[in-house]
């Protein structure tokens, strides 16, 4: 077996260097490196094992398992638990990994400082652990924490796990020991910072220098592609802020394959959306979600953020290519050929947050390959992924103009005619809680001192009399990062989705010297409240199953446990309030016969207290068929392999004052 390469942690160290007890120590620790690891049999194939983030390229989430089924759901029992508390300086509460499983290894991040971790996938161990302390280029990250995960590749004869650090740099490992590969990069090491630019071509800062990375790296053939994220939130110091760009890079040796920037410059295809050089002066434009890959097609598919700022482009006049965009680039080149904007001149903190689906599908007696892309907006935007052109037609529907000084407006936005919208989008009188007429009556008095409307309704600058525009489908509605998951054998999609996530976006004149931007948001959102339950009626949250030959639903359920101050409620006492599900995220799983996913909230659970449950759906109809207890709610995605003859499904949960862990559930041996 392995064992964990351990660090002195006397004085801080950035870099890749290691310190190890002894002499003696460190020998004996090259003499177990240099032999195999020993791990027991495990099924093999890629339908056995969960072997990138998505399960595949494609970004699926499917596996044809179902050894787990209806008939014995409710017998999981854990298999085992991997504490993260002691991966970083302080406790972890929010682990949002999704683990990779090839070999009868589980890969994952994990922990504040986002160590890297192999684990025997059958029994919880820790096999190795790579952590990287970078000091202040660490504490300067726009996106710390453990992220959403990591990329592996094998030849046959070698094996590396990659990912990217809080302070942007890439590291692969051996994957057999967590050692720093030789030959990648320097000391195994890639700096993303280099070659990062904001203005006219400025390098940025290699310490303070603001980029990231939420997500997994994806590994396709020899090449491994790496996308860009930024601060979170709506106050950017400068709306002249870094560039977006996404890079590949020789998985073997670390050298740069190519770059596609995201904010094209003069002479380049879409230079010209960015009114009165409107490029120089601003940025972001990242690609923080999950990219998909088609090896067949040789395309990868990037799903780009917005520019800056999140809810103020006045800075920014034209429709900004390729802002909230859908853009597939060649895998050799990282050539653009073809792109389709989602949102023009964007507003909204819609961002594209998700993996695209690749499904071949059948519409109309036509075979076609598609891509299906969930968005913050609960629209599902399919497209031919050979060509970006949509499978049904999207129409560019007249929108209202705002009248924020100083901003400019796209006067249509594309809205799809199939599928319709999976969550609430725009705000109405008629999504207000109307549990009672008393309830029903204040939540309409409240609602006097916001703006409402469709979807695309523009931001407003805060009056006296008015907040701010009130939003749903915009910064954290619909689907989030979480996305959706795809079953190939009967072409439907599956997505969760937040339907009482508002936003408000009261837009007003910064203070000196905090932003240079004219205007900025202090709208917030998510705890509109009448006396104590949500200003919107239920279901808070649900999973919707979409036929993509068809674009019509299949159902759509609740998701989640009604939460305890709904349940609990005094103004509530008396009536019989069906299951409303949770407003948050959480992913899901698609086996052979299920859809699975978590809790994102924690409830108390009558005789096991307070926790959450890992529910199955019968995928056909949606009808709920068994639920494990947790005892956090789900943060993660959860992800499903065979060992030794028996499926495991493992995800990560923490929240609230439960601390993070991955979780493994299994069927009893007998």
């Amino acid at each position: 077996m392995l064992t964990t390469i351990k660090t002195r942690r006397a004085r801080p160290r950035t870099g890749t260097q290691f310190d190890f007890i002894a002499a003696a120590g460190l020998l004996f620790l090259i003499s177990i490196i240099a032999q195999p690891p020993k791990i027991r049999a495990q099924s093999s194939g890629n339908n056995s094992e969960w072997p990138t983030y998505g399960a595949d390229l494609a970004s699926t989430r499917y596996r044809p398992l179902h050894q787990i089924d209806a008939s014995n759901f409710n017998k999981l029992e854990v298999a085992w638990a991997f504490k993260t508390d002691n991966l970083g300086p302080s406790k972890e509460f929010k682990l949002e990994g999704t683990p990779l499983m090839i070999g009868g290894v589980l890969y994952a991040t994990a922990g504040t400082r986002r160590a890297a971790v192999a684990l025997d996938a059958g029994t919880g161990e820790l096999l190795w652990m790579h952590s990287e302390n970078e000091g202040e280029r660490g504490e300067e990250s726009p996106r710390k924490l453990s992220g959403r995960g990591l990329a592996y590749w094998g030849n046959g004869s070698e094996s590396r796990v990659l990912y990217v650090t809080p302070g942007y740099r890439l590291i692969a490992l051996d994957a057999k020991t967590g050692i720093p590969a030789t030959g990648f990069g320097k000391n195994g090491v890639v700096d993303l910072k280099e070659g990062v630019e904001f203005g006219t071509g400025q390098q940025i800062d290699l310490v303070k220098g603001e980029i990231g990375l939420h997500a997994a790296p994806v590994v396709v053939k020899d090449e491994i592609i790496v996308g860009s994220a930024f601060e979170e939130g709506n106050t950017p110091p400068t709306h002249n802020n870094t560039k977006g760009l996404v890079r590949a890079f020789d998985v073997r040796t670390g050298k740069l394959l190519w770059t596609f920037r995201t904010i094209p410059r003069p002479g380049e295809p879409g230079n010209d959306t960015w009114l009165d050089n409107s490029w120089e002066t601003n940025g972001n434009t990242g690609v923080w979600a999950q990219m998909s890959v088609d090896e067949e097609l040789g395309l990868a598919y990037l799903p780009v953020e917005l520019p800056t700022g999140d809810r103020y482009g006045g800075h920014r006049p034209g429709n900004g290519l390729f802002g909230e965009s859908l853009v597939a680039v060649d895998l050799k080149t990282g050539q653009r050929k073809w792109h389709y904007q989602l949102v023009h001149h964007g507003l909204w903190d819609m961002d594209i947050p998700a993996a695209p689906i690749l499904a071949d599908v059948t519409v109309n007696g036509r075979t076609l390959k598609a891509l299906a892309q969930p968005t913050k907006q609960g629209i599902l935007y399919v497209l031919d992924r050979v060509t970006g052109e949509p499978v049904w037609p999207i129409e560019e529907k007249p929108v209202e103009k705002g009248a924020v000084p100083g901003e400019w407006y796209s006067p249509t936005q594309p809205i799809p005619t199939k599928p319709k919208a999976f969550s609430r989008n725009g705000v109405s009188v008629d999504d207000f809680i109307d549990f009672t007429p008393e309830l029903r009556s204040e939540a309409l008095q409240l609602s006097e001192h916001y703006k409402l409307g469709p979807v695309f309704t523009p931001p407003i600058v805060r009056t006296a009399d008015q907040i701010g525009t009130l939003t749903l489908g915009t910064a954290h509605g619909g689907a989030d990062w979480p996305g959706g998951a795809y079953d190939p054998e009967t072409h439907i999609l599956y997505v969760q989705a937040c339907n009482a996530c508002p936003r408000v976006v009261g837009l007003v004149t910064p203070k000196p010297g905090v932003t240079d931007m004219n205007y900025w948001d202090i709208g917030g959102g998510g705890r509109l409240t009448v006396q104590g339950l949500p200003l919107f009626k239920p279901p808070y949250g649900t999973i919707t199953a979409i036929n993509l030959d068809t674009g019509e639903f299949v159902w759509q359920i609740a998701h989640g446990e009604t939460p305890d101050g709904v349940r609990n409620n005094p103004a509530l006492k008396g009536l019989t309030i069906p299951r409303t599900g949770q407003a948050d995220m959480a992913g899901t799983l698609v086996t052979k016969t299920l859809v699975i996913s978590g809790d994102p909230v924690a409830t108390t659970i009558a005789s096991l207290g307070r926790g959450a449950m890992l529910r199955a759906y019968d995928k056909a109809t949606g009808r709920e068929v068994g639920g494990v207890y947790m005892p956090g709610p789900q943060t993660g995605s959860p992800v499903t392999y065979m060992l030794n003859g028996r499926q495991y499904i493992v995800l990560g949960i923490g929240g609230g004052d439960f601390s993070s862990e991955y979780i493994a559930f299994r069927l009893p041996k007998d």
